[in-house]
């Protein structure tokens, strides 16, 4: 199944994430860490991505390195299980979202990195 958040702009959701957690006395470059961390873009491989409205599709198909400790990230997000998520794509994207929820509660980094 193809949902529509797959062709939706990575760029056009970064700033909603960066805005979550503003609003949480969180910080953008605790939201850079959060997708260096899962995906391996360094700070000029995200301001590409940004600058080049790549889709989710394209931002996690040439995400340089995927974190192999991403799976230890479990629990529900939008109401579904990370864990039972069937397509690979949208659990990448749901682990990126629990992440970035986690920071905005309050977790201190080490933790919502899985350190």
């Amino acid at each position: 199944m193809n949902h529509r958040i797959f062709a939706m702009p990575f760029a056009k959701v970064y700033p909603l994430y960066v805005a979550k957690a503003e609003r949480k006395e969180r910080t953008q470059a605790e939201v850079d860490q959060i997708i260096h961390w899962l995906t391996g873009y360094d700070a000029q491989g995200l301001a590409d991505v940004l600058q080049s409205n790549a889709d989710f599709a394209a931002f996690f198909a040439k995400a340089p390195a995927l974190n192999p400790a991403r799976g230890q990230v479990t629990g529900v997000i939008c109401g579904v299980r990370i864990e039972a998520i069937e397509d690979p794509l949208m659990r990448e994207i749901r682990i990126m979202d629990k992440l970035i929820d986690e920071l905005a509660k309050g977790r201190p980094m080490a933790k919502v990195l899985r350190a």
